[in-house]
């Protein structure tokens, strides 16, 4: 059963929501503050949250930055419907943007669309003698369990969503670290030698002459 973190400081509209949510077998918490909301957060994993904006306390903009790291996804609920705070929950990482009012159909088939593509991504990952455990967070070796650091991990989910194609060490920077790459850092090139090595990659995860790095799968 799909869990589903509402937050929404209006009581009606959450009760709206659940109840709705409910008869569709989901299973339903509700916060009705951006802090309460990361109480819970912090707690227990949800399998989506529907988020508004206007929240006391925390806002839903501020939370989100939160959520982003329990790699849950998030569909805004909200009044805002302003083109600028549209493009600003969508650019920040929501899955979904919907604005009040909205018919709870709507909602549904959003929501039902949602949870089917991010946790579809969710599935096992399996290449050569290597699976990954999306869910879980571990990857095994011929069956023998490898301990990787969280960014380790990170980089490795980042080689395979790029699979086959030459990686600039810019792309790789800020797609696993975030922010902008100095040039000369070496946290990629560390961090995989020891994907390399951990994992028997020598071969596989090559080096692109004046580029960076690409895993061949």
């Amino acid at each position: 059963m799909k869990r589903i973190l509402i937050v929404e400081d209006e009581k009606s509209i959450s009760d709206l929501i659940k109840i709705s949510l409910l008869r569709e077998g989901y299973h339903c918490t509700c916060a009705q503050s951006g802090r309460q909301a990361a109480d819970l957060i912090q707690e227990q994993r949800f399998d989506l949250v529907l988020l508004d904006i206007m929240l006391p306390e925390i806002d839903g903009f501020e939370l989100l930055e939160y959520i982003k790291t329990d790699y849950m996804p998030v569909i805004f609920l909200t009044a805002k419907a302003d083109l600028s705070s549209r493009v600003k929950g969508l650019r920040a990482g929501a899955e979904d943007y919907i604005t009040k009012p909205f018919e709870i159909a709507e909602l549904l088939a959003r929501v039902e669309a949602v949870l089917r593509r991010f946790h579809k991504e969710e599935q096992p990952i399996s290449f050569g003698e290597i699976r990954i455990e999306q869910k879980a967070r571990t990857v095994t070796k011929d069956g023998e369990a490898v301990s990787l650091t969280a960014k380790e991990y990170d980089l490795l989910i980042y080689l395979y969503q790029n699979q086959n194609k030459a990686l600039y060490r810019s792309q790789i920077y800020a797609g696993v670290w975030g922010g902008d790459y100095t040039g000369d850092s070496r946290t990629v090139d560390l961090h995989v030698q020891r994907l390399r090595k951990k994992l028997g990659l020598e071969e596989t995860l090559v080096s692109v002459y004046k580029i960076g790095y690409r895993l061949e799968v």
